[in-house]
């Protein structure tokens, strides 16, 4: 951890100090050789901030306090000064930081019975740049902090809670890119004018008499243990004869004056010089004046060594106060002083580093989402990042838009991303697949997605990658009788990953690689998202949500035009007809298509007898990039969507209007041009015919499993047939054919009358 500030030499400060000047005591450690009446001198106190702090404080400002810079309450901890060479300093600990929920919880109910942690109450004003930072009002900010002391000691509230004469300021810029923190520290003091003098200062053990000390000693070590008190800074100190000396709370001072005897005010004092007590005195001194009226007090500068009281440590001063004009007026508030100084002494404020002290995955996980938190300060504010974390993503193919696309689902918070790809990494892949270098292409290539997974831990320590090298079965490839238990293997190993992920991205090369995908997806009812590329154009598309119901007819569903039953339609489902049967019915309806939805046969060998560019997906190098960046803006858009899946299709601005949609719209197909630079909108309905998401594929699969898997496989035609579409083909044919039947009649017509 680097802290610009380290230890200077003690430095003391008088009563009416305006903080600007300070002299350095010359004799710590030995007997003190003031000359008496002469002006009390303090020691500054000084502060001291653990880690923690600022690590919770960074939290706090990141996920609740956004751009708000109003004042926060926090809780500073010190103790007497146990040590005759180190003087005890506030403490900040991320304890000082109480979750921000608006409740009125003080910190000191989590340290009661804690001898070491004495809370006194702070305020915060944490600014949102470090020109504000710098450009604050100190002095108005210190001076409010003074009219609170001046306030409580007026009102009684000192008397009740003393803790409040320590009240304390500290103003702060956190800088969440690079970790620095700065910060400064005032610990408003009431400034005594003139300043108040002192006849006598000696240690207490000279003051008390043999049999005073020991009682004084027995006091203070039960007030100390007491769970009640032993959090109390200041106190009195009640002696009735050399033998019953009793410390009281401040409310108690009346009380004391009936019952008679001596009476000494006593604080918690942090410093360990032996001429010079530490700076809350300064509040208690102003607070006798104010509130009693005391011209004249003497002190006990309690201090301690090995946890119990310590009376050739401890000081006793009797201390004078001249009139002070006003000072009897609850609404003059004297001037105040109380600025920290800095390592060099002088007044300014500190820098803390913690990056290096940071753990670098620690550190990549929070700036990977500062984006996403600053995102919600102002412009979302219903960004639901946990449940952006908790998605699972499954990217089928880890070539130019797998790896595109795994980066923007990191970039977007995705946390838990899984990579199928059966290929290696080629030497031309490096300079268009963002995942890959040219080390990784070597020696024949590493496997392209425990190489992506390996490379998206090395970019992102946070994120859950893993890689699965799986080649996908596809229609039109036959499966030799060798091969048969293989490919089972593989196609339930790809069900159970789409069963156990949220959203499944199909990014293959050939377009009867994603026929089992769609079709699992639409058997689990999982989100596929498909991004298509050409040359220069492109698809990106959301699946409809899946089959809901395992269907009893066998047959392909009809449509209401291609039946010849009359159709009722119902505005609003009759008391009669079952609703969840009327849902279903409707939802079917309305169910979006896949990516096979718009073809009339199915998929087959598309790279057979084809030329290399045909082969390989030639396209403009800026195209992947703004594909990927689609279909995660998409996946994105359904996560935040409360119908999810089951979302209809935005087509224009006016969709959004009856469900709020942060992120925009959620169209269903986006097709674009880029050397047109264009881009359109496009809804489609599932297609009762369709080859892979159509209830009668889906039932088949469900009932048949395997085996109608690799009858698809090895028969380009068999899923045309089971579906209608040979039967629609025909049709279409012989229509055609009827056409061209009419012309050669019409022109031997035509001949004749020639």
């Amino acid at each position: 951890m680097t802290d610009e500030m380290g230890q200077g030499a003690t430095e003391v400060v008088t009563a009416a100090d305006g903080g600007a000047s300070s002299s350095t005591t010359a004799n710590e450690g030995g007997e003190n050789n003031l000359n008496p009446n002469s002006v009390l001198q303090f020691a500054p106190w000084q502060s001291t901030v653990e880690e923690g702090f600022w690590r919770k404080l960074a939290n706090l400002k990141l996920n609740e306090l956004g751009i708000s810079q109003h004042p926060i309450e926090i809780t500073g901890f010190y103790a007497p000064s146990s040590h005759g060479q180190v003087s005890n300093h506030l403490k900040l600990l991320s304890e000082s930081l109480l979750p921000h929920n608006g409740e009125e919880t003080s910190a000191s109910v989590y340290f009661l019975g804690n001898r070491n942690l004495c809370p006194v109450p702070g305020i915060l004003h944490n600014t949102n740049t470090l020109e504000s930072f710098k450009a604050l009002d100190r002095q108005t900010q210190l001076n409010l902090e003074a009219k609170k002391i001046w306030e409580d000691i007026h009102s009684g509230r000192a008397e009740e809670d003393s803790s409040l004469l320590c009240r304390f300021l500290l103003i702060s810029f956190v800088d969440l890119k690079k970790w620095n923190f700065y910060y400064w520290f005032a610990f408003p003091a009431l400034v005594l004018d003139p300043p108040a003098t002192f006849s006598k200062l000696q240690r207490a053990s000279d003051f008390f008499s043999f049999e005073e000390r020991k009682a004084l000693l027995a006091a203070c070590n039960g007030w100390r243990q007491s769970e009640a008190t032993t959090g109390v800074p200041f106190f009195l100190v009640h002696i009735f004869s050399n033998v019953d000396v009793r410390l009281r709370p401040l409310n108690e001072w009346e009380t004391c004056q009936e019952e008679g005897g001596k009476v000494l005010l006593g604080f918690y004092d942090p410093c360990h010089l032996p001429s010079n007590p530490g700076w809350p005195l300064r509040n208690l001194i102003a607070f006798a004046a104010a509130r009693w009226g005391l011209g004249s007090v003497t002190v006990l500068c309690y201090r301690e060594k090995g946890g119990l009281g310590d009376l050739q440590q401890s000081l006793v001063a009797d201390i004078s106060v001249s009139s002070t004009q006003g000072w009897s007026d609850p609404q003059s508030v004297p001037k105040a002083v109380g600025w920290e100084r800095n390592n060099q002494s002088k007044m300014g404020p500190r820098r803390i580093s913690l990056a290096s002290q940071m753990d670098p995955k620690r550190l990549a996980i929070s700036a990977a989402d500062l984006n996403l938190k600053l995102m919600r300060w102002r412009l979302l504010p219903s960004l639901n990042l946990p449940l952006l974390s908790s998605t699972k993503c499954l990217l089928l193919g880890a070539g130019t838009l797998g790896c595109q696309v795994a980066r923007n689902l990191m970039a977007w918070g995705i946390r838990h991303i899984t990579l199928v790809d059966y290929g290696r990494v080629a030497m031309s892949n490096p300079v268009r697949q963002s995942l890959y270098t040219l080390d990784d292409s070597l020696n024949g290539g590493e496997l392209k997605a425990f190489t992506a997974a390996k490379n998206l831990k090395c970019i992102f320590p946070g994120v859950e990658a893993e890689g699965i090298s799986m080649a996908i079965p596809m229609p039109g490839h036959p499966v030799a009788e060798d091969e048969i238990e293989n490919i089972v293997k593989d196609c339930l190993h790809l069900k159970d990953l789409i069963v156990s992920h949220d959203f499944v991205f199909l990014l293959t090369d050939t377009r009867e690689s994603r026929w089992l995908p769609t079709l699992l997806c639409a058997d689990a009812n999982k989100v596929a998202i498909t991004a298509a590329l050409g040359f220069d154009t492109f698809l990106v598309m959301r699946h409809g949500a899946g089959i809901a119901l395992p269907s009893t007819d066998s047959s392909p569903a009809c449509s209401d035009e291609e039946t010849n039953s009359p159709q009722i339609e119902h505005d609003e489902p009759s008391e009669l007809m079952d609703l969840s049967i009327f849902e279903e019915t409707e939802r079917r309806k309305q169910r979006l298509g896949c990516y096979y939805c718009s073809d009339i046969v199915a998929p087959v060998d598309s790279t057979r007898n084809l030329t290399l560019d045909q082969q390989c997906t030639v396209t403009r190098p800026g195209l992947a990039p703004i594909v990927a960046s689609l279909a995660v803006e998409l996946t994105v858009g359904i996560i935040h969507h409360p119908l999810g899946i089951n979302a209809s299709a935005d087509q224009t601005a006016s969709d959004i209007s009856s469900v709020e949609q942060p992120l925009g719209i959620l169209p269903h197909q986006i097709r674009g041009d880029i050397a047109k630079f264009s881009q359109v909108i496009f809804k489609g309905r599932a297609f009762n015919r369709c080859t892979a998401c159509s209830e009668t594929v889906v039932s088949e699969y469900r009932k048949r499993g395997m085996d109608f898997i690799l009858e698809a496989l090895n028969q380009p035609s068999y899923l045309e047939d089971l579906t209608g579409l040979t039967t629609l083909m025909d049709l279409a044919n012989n229509f055609n054919l009827d056409l061209e039947d009419s012309d050669d009649d019409l022109d031997d017509n035509v001949q004749t009358l020639m």
